[in-house]
């Protein structure tokens, strides 16, 4: 069985995150490991407001809430955030979520995500099968009851994967791990396609195109990388940018800050806990 990842890409300031709030991933079922990337618990109880801000990954995320102790359980699927997606939290609430590994949400709903991206709808207009299980995950006392509660409502829905889903996530985890594809060319050429292949595939299955994928995993992991000591310039040819400024210049558009000034906001909060199950 894949364990979750235990890597905070992704998370602006994990440090400061997982002081204030409980945060760890479960493994999906076996028969879900193509299609589910991880389920994803947070809890919290704060005396104060706390905004986070994350910038996510190329996958679709199912979110059953509770926003504070006397809110209603909501359910949610999240689309592809271009932009940071912030969210404050308060009082005392939870989260049970589930991130679709990239292509990964297609055989639940047997519809492009694309029309996702960038938007947040309710789960009965999504998956409207998936809501009667809602209460079952929303009950669970405890992380593994979550997940097994979590494994039922997505294998009640009877994915069914096909080539093209599972060829979008290989592409996708090459990707994320091999800084030598550094164009969407390079992509296409590894994946046995065309350019205009590849395009099609992500469009439809991933949904949004490679480019911003490429693009999305290097910020993210310059982000994990962040710190006073980096070079800055030997980062950047290592993750395919022309030259420093590039960087500095996407990075900032992404985070909303430069690369220094995010490692000395990060030097201040002290190195973030080890993501456990």
């Amino acid at each position: 069985m894949r364990q979750p990842r235990r890597d905070t890409r992704g998370i602006v300031d994990p440090a400061t995150l997982l002081r204030q709030v409980a945060f760890r991933r479960a493994a999906p079922a076996p028969a879900l490991a193509d299609l589910v990337e991880h389920y994803w618990f947070i809890d919290w109880d704060l005396a104060e407001p706390y905004a986070q801000h994350v910038l996510g990954h190329p996958a679709v995320n199912l979110v059953i809430m509770r926003a504070d102790a006397g809110a209603p359980v909501t359910a949610e699927v999240a689309g592809i955030a271009r932009a940071t997606f912030s969210i404050t939290l308060s009082g005392r609430g939870w989260v049970r979520g589930v991130q679709f590994r990239p292509g990964g949400f297609h055989p639940f709903s047997g519809r492009s995500p694309a029309p996702l991206t960038d938007r947040r709808l309710p789960l009965a207009r999504v998956l409207p099968a998936a809501e009667a299980a809602v209460p079952a995950v929303a009950g669970a006392a405890t992380d593994d009851a979550a997940a097994r509660a979590l494994d039922r409502l997505l294998l009640d829905l009877r994915p069914l994967p096909d080539e093209a889903t599972l060829l979008a996530a290989a592409v996708t985890d090459r990707v994320r791990t091999d800084r030598s594809l550094r164009r969407v060319d390079e992509v296409a050429r590894a994946a046995g396609l065309s350019v205009r292949a590849l395009q099609r595939l992500f469009l439809d299955r991933v949904g949004v195109g490679p480019k911003w994928v490429l693009l999305r995993y290097r910020i993210q992991e310059a982000l994990e990388r962040a710190a006073p000591q980096v070079d800055w310039a030997g980062l950047a040819d290592e993750l395919g940018y022309a030259d420093q400024a590039h960087l500095v210049r996407d990075f900032t558009a992404a985070v909303g800050m430069p690369p220094a000034a995010y490692a000395a906001v990060c030097r201040s909060a002290g190195p973030p806990a080890p993501l456990v199950k």
